[in-house]
């Protein structure tokens, strides 16, 4: 990470040396809304002029200059140390070939939790169920090109590749045999009568940094507190905290009903008012928790929603 100075004062001491503040850039695109929902969560809201400004800022004294641009383009930039941290998804460290340190990974993507998937598909009606039944010259529409041709030559295949800008699935079969595209859950796919017989590569978003920083002990530091603040965001998401109170002598079967990340928080009421219990569950089973827990015993039920999880 660059880093500035101050002047000497007037007694002549000596200049002192700071850390810049870190450089980050977020995606631009498909991952745009989900990546700024999830800094507003890790209270790192981000605020630009407009929808369309590529500049902006967050209010966090660890972060200078925020820039969102394509996330194709994320992995170079960090590489060269154009800016110090970033966001962009496996698939494109891949495709580029950057040489960047992952901080680790994010659980999220487009419009889910789950992970992309980069597949080869081919119509729906093709002979072809494996790829290397594939011939040689075997036309292939893809925006990944650099990660096809290696798939393909692992295959020992020559495959013409031809790189897309869009509409990559609409090509087959009248422009080429198939397609290497991302799928979150293969529906678009299906739609577009194509068949998946490969995937090449499973991506998450993950935050990635050079190698200078990653061995700077203050900018090293300071990316994983902002680490530390998104994962606990994405930990929480679709959890709750519940909190009851129990007589002892339904203490058990209560207990008995709750699951718990570690175990639950129990704590001794004043005088013989029993017992306070909380824990952290799924926000999917409060619908039939929370009754079998009235019917075991337990009063003033309260579920609260949480932000962030930190382990």
């Amino acid at each position: 990470m660059s880093s500035g100075s101050y002047a000497g004062d007037a007694t002549g001491a000596p200049a002192k040396t700071k850390s810049r503040d870190l450089r980050i850039v977020l995606p631009k695109g498909s991952l745009e809304k989900a990546t700024l929902e999830l800094f507003e969560a890790a209270d790192l809201a981000v605020s630009r002029s407009s929808s369309v400004d590529y500049r902006a800022e967050i209010d966090d004294p660890r972060i200078g200059e925020v820039m969102i641009l394509r996330p194709q383009e994320i992995p170079t930039y960090v590489e060269r140390e154009i800016f110090d941290v970033g966001i962009t998804g496996r698939d494109w460290i891949e495709e580029t070939g950057a040489d960047v340190v992952s901080l680790g990974e994010l659980a999220y993507s487009k419009a889910t939790a789950n992970p992309i998937r980069v597949v080869l598909a081919v119509s729906s009606d093709s002979s072809y169920n494996d790829p290397g039944e594939l011939p040689s010259g075997v036309k292939i529409s893809t925006e990944y090109p650099q990660l096809t041709r290696r798939y393909f030559d692992q295959l020992g295949i020559d495959a013409d590749i031809q790189l897309s800008y869009g509409a990559t699935e609409a090509k087959v079969p009248e422009i080429v045999d198939a397609v290497v595209e991302i799928t979150e859950t293969g529906r678009a796919l299906r739609a577009a009568g194509l068949r998946i017989i490969s995937t090449l590569l499973v991506s998450r978003t993950e935050l990635i940094t050079n190698k200078k920083c990653a061995e700077d002990p203050d900018s090293r530091h300071a990316m994983e507190q902002i680490m530390t603040l998104l994962t606990g965001v994405l930990e929480a998401r679709g959890k709750v905290l519940i909190k009851l109170n129990v007589v002892e002598s339904g203490l058990n079967g209560v207990l008995a009903l709750l699951p718990s990340m570690k175990s639950p928080t129990v704590s001794k009421l004043a005088g013989d008012g029993g017992y306070a219990v909380e824990t952290v569950i799924e926000k999917r089973d409060v619908n039939t928790l929370i009754p079998e827990l009235k019917d075991a015993g337990a009063s003033d039920i309260v579920e609260i929603p949480i932000s962030k999880v930190v382990h």
